[in-house]
């Protein structure tokens, strides 16, 4: 049986990361999977308007992303595309609120890690 190669690419993939998203892993993603394949540009504009307040998280990071891009591998940002775009849990602060008759509610307050991964030409 005869093993297949891959062929990997010479584009550099460039990377952002945001480690302390405050919000849960699951609202980031519904927002993350909206710019994946995105060019740039677009991917930008689509996080300027869209509603979810994580979305202002989400946008940052794009921005760095492209950011280390320009200055650190000389890469045109109108030429960059989302190749990918994950999120993974951090931190869980664990608070309690009282209720009645003396006892105590949990209350958990997610964060999220956020990455974005960038490639020139299409995904």
């Amino acid at each position: 049986m005869a093993k297949r190669l891959r062929i990997q690419s010479a584009s550099i993939d460039v990377v952002a990361k945001n480690k302390m998203v405050f919000a849960s892993p699951r609202k980031v993603n519904l927002v993350a999977k909206l710019i994946r394949g995105m060019s740039t540009e677009k991917a930008l504009n689509t996080l300027l308007f869209c509603k979810k307040a994580v979305a202002v998280d989400v946008r940052k990071t794009l921005l760095s992303a492209i950011a280390n891009a320009e200055e650190n591998y000389s890469m045109s940002g109108d030429l960059l595309t989302v190749k990918e775009a994950y999120v993974g849990k951090a931190i869980v602060l664990r608070r309690f609120m009282a209720r009645a008759k003396g006892r105590a509610g949990p209350i958990r307050k997610k964060f999220s890690r956020l990455t974005v991964v960038l490639c020139e030409g299409r995904a």
